[in-house]
């Protein structure tokens, strides 16, 4: 493939609030609708958690013509590498093939090798055609991780979600949730009804830490601080939930809701992470979580429940599979950091 034709005026900076319009009239240009509220939301994430976020802006003397959004990934699912996700990267329509998303990109790669990061990391539609050359020639690659989804419909009833039927016995995986259910005949309560679950609050963060601890066997309670005040201020709507048995926090469901990064059309939400106290894992705690999820989610309107794992968290998969998720039109690409 032929190298980009670097114009030698481009400058690079970190993004600025004084940007949001520039951005918005880019992204709107080639989006064909505005998303200034999405727009908004990254450029004060930034701001309020600079440790977690990249942004860049390039510009031909002092007008922008490009920009590039990234955000620090630290243990979403397990994952131990640290990397940075690119969720927005636009350059003004007169101004592409002129080597500006390379310039954008040589500075996160600058960014992230003094961070010590190993990896970039990204996800577009199978039919996106005009990002999918940009990665190949960005060295991106496919990644071995699947995104999977699930549509959220009205939130109303499924029983693979909903029933509070289990699995025989044994036959669940057993990571991070056990999906089997012990005997009974109260088959006929909904797997919501088997929890009080609520919205998280910044107050539920010691009883998150101490249950990943347990899922993980690491301490990563600068991380799940991180997670949950995203969870909580960088969404557009709260939709995170705990339950709670025995007058405790058992299980936890950190989710975001976005309308944003790279060709998205309907409003979707984003389940970062999900944990159960291994104590109460026989008690459907993971579907209880699952279940109210997408009542709430029906009930905001929001379309779709998206998230990525990795191929060998095979109990992960498994127990989404069971609540209705399936591989998604979108695919995740990687680019390792040398």
């Amino acid at each position: 493939m032929n190298e980009p034709v670097l114009s030698p005026q481009i400058t690079i900076r970190p993004l600025q609030p004084g940007d949001l319009e520039a951005v918005v009239g880019i992204d709107q240009a080639i989006e064909g609708r505005p998303r200034r509220t999405y727009i908004r939301r990254r450029l004060d994430a930034a701001l309020r958690e600079p440790s977690r976020h990249v942004q860049f802006a390039a510009l031909d003397g002092q007008a922008l013509i490009g920009y590039l959004l990234a955000r620090m990934l630290h243990g979403e699912f397990g994952r131990r590498q640290t990397g940075l996700r690119i969720e927005l990267v636009g350059v003004r329509r007169d101004e592409q093939h002129h080597g500006v998303g390379h310039r954008l990109l040589d500075a996160l790669l600058e960014h992230a090798r003094r961070k010590g990061v190993a990896e970039l990391r990204t996800a577009a539609s199978w039919n996106d055609h005009t990002m999918l050359r940009w990665f190949d020639a960005m060295d991106f690659e496919l990644s071995v991780d699947r995104i999977v989804d699930c549509p959220v419909g009205d939130g109303a009833y499924r029983p693979e979600r909903d029933d509070a039927v289990g699995l025989p016995a044994g036959s669940g995986p057993g990571r991070e949730i056990d999906y089997s259910a012990p005997p009974g005949n109260d088959y006929e309560k909904l797997a919501r009804d088997r929890a009080d679950l609520r919205a998280m609050t910044m107050a539920d963060l010691p009883a998150i830490v101490r249950i990943d601890r347990l899922l993980t066997g690491r301490e990563r309670g600068d991380y799940m601080r991180m997670q949950l005040t995203e969870a909580l201020d960088d969404s557009a709507i709260r939709i995170s939930l705990v339950a709670r048995l025995d007058d405790t926090v058992v299980g936890y469901l950190m989710a975001r809701t976005d309308l944003g990064d790279f060709g998205r059309t309907e409003p979707v939400a984003i389940i970062d992470t999900i944990g159960v106290d291994p104590e109460y894992a026989h008690r459907r705690v993971g579907h209880a979580l699952m279940s109210q999820l997408f009542v709430n989610l029906g009930a905001l309107r929001v379309e779709r429940v998206e998230t990525i794992i990795a191929p060998r968290d095979l109990g992960l998969l498994g127990f989404l599979y069971d609540c209705g998720f399936a591989p998604s039109q979108r695919l995740a690409f990687v680019r390792r950091i040398s």
